[in-house]
């Protein structure tokens, strides 16, 4: 089975955190799950449900309903059902499902598919479907009013919810037939406003773990085979067929099998038909063929419905797939990388849900070639708008810019690093909490240990090994019915002790571990912490996990929970430095010794603006807007300011702010760098690489790059023989200055160290 990403982790923990909150307290309340495309919602959600049911010990059920059209509830069903435990019961609402069934069981998962309930005749307002008629046997209304007659608490899980969550009624459903007492509705784009908590997934996050591609570019490098082809159909199509065989070539250099896959939208109506055959001939024509098994088409419900898996192999023979409309949401073939739109109006809204189908990374991680960490999209329409979206503003690039001729190779080195930190504790926590344990019971940590002593050493430190009847419940209490209302306190009884389920005991040592994990992932260290437990009383203590050993050391624990939090907690923040360290080491560095100033960029038309520029390497210039899409001051005044020394300057480089290989990258520390923002070719030779300053900026920050930029140019012009300079530039008044001391000071302090 697949593993938590750390995003993923961080996300599954909020929802518990959250649900434990709600489910126990109020009710009827709503969460609305946002995750990009791509990011995993579907996993997410299914280790939520796993985690939740493993650890809670209230009575519930869900029912997941997928929105859209065909059969998503059987593909969300297949997903979730491939990752859980054969203990958790997962079915489909059909006919079938009314056999022996009054009630949905506990722990189960109930798939349905939002189009199957929701419809209402026009005229006698009664349902269409017989699921939700009123019938001899049971209707699915039925079925859920027996659920909670059980006192069994329905959590409603709406997958796509901004197709149709808001509805008036999808409101009906939720509200008066479902009567959740909790709603999570997850999106990319979720639409419902009265949500009590929003949980939101980074983007970033999703990138950095490798999940999604970095960028959509719309029509790349379509100028340069337009002599080859007759119109613009055949252009985009042409386009394609050449980026696909170049994408397979490139993944055949990082040793990967993947198959890259094109589709192909068509318009919907008559238009799409003719489409359609003209798509068919120009394919047949270049070999690529139903026949052959390089094709499939898909222009139903049922088509999709039964031929989706034959896709989603990595390395699956098929190359172009044609659809119509049906697989705009709810379907994910992760190899999908270009995506092919015909034209069926004068303008078009791009937006994230559109070009989802081709976001995921096909094996959940970036490689080394740029070109594979992007998708495609190439279309003959010609205005194109491009929404802005709040998560990802800068994914979809529709402007384009080349690099100048007059550029003359610069080779420096450039700096990425990959983070591989997961916080996950690993086996080195073993020594540590070891380390603890002994020094808390003045245990000979190297001796040969005294088994019978080492338990005194405990007794004298407090702990008691008397866990007989740990729990208790009520006894005998009565509440007279005419005074419900007026309670507004807990009630205070006669109490009957009694042992600890294993379970509850369980959650209750697990607990004790969550609240002294110092910022560690709960799900991925749980399992390590309570190995070096294990290890720790086996070895000193002579307790063995096996013949109910392991409930006896959770006793102890549990009994004895502040003296063990405490070393839990001093143990944990000690291996966090030594984690620390582990993760630099790990971390990988990729080091570009050769790096050039690519050839060309892509720039997302809603977040940035093109500005005229002689001197700008990359034409034409296209620069970052900020707050209330106003171009950086201090960025543009600089601009200026090179774009006036003609006489000086040859070019220059605005680098990227991303921490991406395809920027320069200037080493700070083991694991962090830092992208400066500009590079000047002087006609003296010499290559200037710049950071500017706001005169509000973090000194400290500003110091460590600083002294780094200048190691950096020190060390290139020693061992590359180059001619760099370069610093930090502030504006001082009307002037620029900059500081290129080895040793850095601001100039608040030390004006005299600026030129």
């Amino acid at each position: 089975m697949k593993k938590l990403k750390l995003y993923q982790e961080k996300a599954v923990d909020k929802l518990l955190s959250r649900t434990n909150e709600y489910i126990n307290e109020k009710e009827n309340q709503t969460i609305v799950f946002q995750a990009p495309t791509g990011s995993g919602k579907t996993f997410m959600i299914t280790k939520y449900i796993e985690a939740l049911i493993n650890e809670t010990t209230t009575d519930l059920c869900f029912v997941w309903v997928s929105i859209g059209k065909g059969d998503l509830h059987k593909q969300s069903y297949k997903s979730v059902k491939r990752e859980l435990s054969e203990k958790i019961e997962c079915t489909i609402l059909e006919d079938d499902y009314f056999g022996s069934k009054v009630n949905i069981n506990q722990n189960e998962i109930l798939f349905l598919n939002w189009e199957k309930i929701r419809a209402k005749d026009s005229k006698t307002n009664e349902w269409k479907n017989v699921i939700m008629k009123d019938r001899e046997t049971l209707n699915f209304i039925d079925v859920l009013q027996n659920t909670r007659t059980l006192n069994r608490q329905i959590i409603l899980i709406i997958d796509e919810s901004h197709s149709s969550a808001n509805s008036e009624r999808a409101t009906e459903i939720r509200d008066t037939i479902v009567k959740p007492n909790l709603t999570i509705e997850m999106s990319a784009t979720p639409i419902f406003s009265n949500a009590d908590t929003r949980i939101t997934v980074n983007y970033n996050d999703v990138i950095q773990e490798g999940m999604i591609k970095n960028e959509v570019l719309i029509n790349p490098g379509i100028e340069t085979i337009v002599d080859d082809v007759n119109d613009s159909q055949e252009l985009i199509l042409e386009a394609a067929l050449r980026k696909r065989i170049d994408l397979l070539d490139k993944y055949k250099k990082v040793n990967s099998i993947v198959n890259p896959l094109i589709l192909i939208q068509l318009p919907n109506g008559a238009a799409g038909d003719e489409i359609k055959d003209s798509v068919i001939s120009f394919l047949r024509d270049k070999g690529i063929t139903e026949e052959s098994g390089k094709v499939a088409i898909w222009l139903t419900d049922e088509k999709i419905n039964n031929e989706a898996d034959k896709l989603l192999k990595i390395d699956g023979r098929v190359e172009v797939l044609i659809f119509k409309q049906a697989i705009d949401t709810g379907w994910d073939c992760p190899r999908s990388q270009i995506l092919v739109r015909f034209r069926e109006s004068t303008s078009i809204t791009f937006e994230i849900q559109t070009v989802g189908r081709i976001l995921r990374m096909p094996e959940a991680k970036h490689y080394d070639h740029e070109e594979l960490n992007s998708a495609y999209v190439f279309t003959n329409i010609q205005s194109i708008l491009v929404k802005k979206e709040e998560y990802n503003p800068n994914i979809i690039k529709t402007n384009y810019a080349k690099r100048s001729n007059d550029y003359k190779n610069i080779e420096l080195t450039s700096f990425y690093k990959k983070r591989i930190d997961f916080g996950d504790v690993t086996s080195s926590y073993y020594s540590v909490f070891e380390k603890y344990f002994c020094e808390e019971f003045d245990i000979d940590l190297e001796g040969i240990p005294n088994y019978y002593d080492n338990h005194e050493k405990l007794k004298q430190k407090g702990v008691t090994f008397d866990f007989e009847n740990m729990d208790q419940v009520i006894s005998n209490e009565i509440i007279s019915t005419d005074k419900i209302d007026q309670m507004n306190e807990s009630i205070t009884s006669d109490m009957i002790s009694i042992n600890y389920n294993p379970m509850d005991l369980q959650i209750k040592y697990e607990n004790i571990i969550k609240e002294n994990l110092n910022g560690f992932a709960p799900r991925r260290s749980m399992s390590t912490i309570k190995q070096a437990t294990f290890y720790t009383f086996k070895k000193h203590m002579n307790l063995n996990t096996a013949r109910g050993g392991v409930i006896y050391i959770q006793n102890i624990i549990v009994k004895n929970s502040e003296i063990f939090s405490k070393i839990y907690d001093l143990s944990l923040k000690t291996y966090k430095k030594i984690h620390e360290y582990e993760v630099n080491q790990k971390n990988e560095w990729k080091i570009n010794n050769k790096f050039e100033i690519p050839i060309s960029q892509s720039f997302n038309s809603e977040t940035t603006k093109k500005i005229d520029s002689n001197l700008s390497v990359i034409k034409p210039l296209y620069v970052t807007l900020g707050l209330n899409n106003e171009i950086n001051s201090l960025e543009k005044e600089f601009i200026d300011y090179i774009e006036s020394k003609n006489e000086f300057i040859n070019w220059f480089w605005q680098n990227g702010a991303e921490h991406m290989e395809s920027n320069l990258g200037i080493k700070v520390s083991s694991n962090k760098t830092f992208q400066p923002d500009f590079i000047i070719s002087f006609k003296n030779g010499y290559i200037g690489i710049f950071d500017t300053k706001a005169t509000d900026y973090n000194v400290s920050d500003t110091k460590e790059k600083a002294e780094a930029l200048q190691y950096y140019i020190k060390e290139e012009n020693h061992n590359k023989n180059k001619k760099l300079m370069g610093g930090i530039i502030i504006k001082d008044g009307p002037h620029f200055r900059f500081n290129d001391n080895k040793t850095y000071n601001n100039f608040t302090t030390h004006p005299e160290d600026w030129k």
